[in-house]
């Protein structure tokens, strides 16, 4: 396979730590980065994911659906030489079903918070 037709991609995970850099074909999926995420995911975080259909793969923004390939995500800036592309990880729970058919969440850890601070000025 020609060298240009690999990509080296790193994973970011909630906590600002890295699985990777790997080496990928462009006509890998986004399934198959989504499958070895789960398998290399590292031992001791309070969140992790149970199966593929729990993670999310957010590149440029967008996040990525599984039957494209890396070649298709890829961005123009990313081919720097020597460089390698970062997609962030967002594990999402999946929802189960319960007897009396409501739904509820599997883990029931807090897992983020966003918060906006506005600063204003003061009335002195």
């Amino acid at each position: 396979m020609p060298e240009e037709d690999l990509v080296d991609i790193k994973f970011r995970l909630y906590d600002g730590s890295d699985i990777g850099p790997f080496r990928y074909s462009a006509t890998s999926t986004v399934d198959m980065l989504k499958q070895r995420i789960v398998s290399d995911w590292p031992k001791g975080k309070t969140i992790v994911p149970k199966a593929v259909n729990e993670v999310k793969l957010i590149s440029s923004g967008k996040i990525l659906e599984n039957n494209k390939t890396v070649g298709q995500c890829k961005v123009p800036f990313g081919d720097v030489p020597g460089g390698f592309v970062i997609m962030h990880v967002v594990v999402q729970p999946s929802l189960a079903k319960t007897k009396t058919g409501i739904f509820h969440r599997i883990s029931t850890e807090s897992h983020c918070i966003c918060m906006i601070l506005l600063s204003l000025p003061s009335m002195a």
